[in-house]
């Protein structure tokens, strides 16, 4: 599995403590230094089951000053939501842990990082 972090977001140090608590085995992508491609983000939302708007973190400075809270949230809007979030990374939620099993989740609580965990 893989797990993108903001090493300074609490959440992420977590998430990182319980897998590693567990004896998981995963790679660690500081993706505000690897920013992931518009690509990346739309296979981590099709193993999400989510739209861009739902892994937006809209109380960012970024987030406010391009004014995403008034974007259309539809089909028509998705691409220029996903070339936000791959022009400033920092607005995307975090933890995301890709599972083996080819899902993923936002593991923002022990049971979302357990949940990644079981899914083998």
């Amino acid at each position: 599995m893989e797990i993108w972090i903001n090493p300074a977001c609490s959440k992420c140090r977590s998430a990182i403590s319980l897998l590693d608590a567990e004896g998981a085995e995963y790679t660690v992508r500081r993706y505000l230094e690897d920013v992931p491609s518009e690509d990346e983000i739309r296979e981590v939302l099709d193993r999400l089951g989510l739209e861009p708007w739902d892994i937006t973190r809209t109380q960012e400075a970024a987030a406010k000053e391009l004014g995403l809270k008034e974007w259309v949230r539809d089909d028509s809007s998705r691409d220029r939501w996903i070339t936000a979030l791959a022009e400033h990374p920092k607005l995307i939620q975090r933890p995301l842990i890709t599972a083996d099993d080819g899902s993923a989740v936002v593991g923002r609580t022990e049971d979302a990082v357990r949940d990644a965990l079981a899914r083998k």
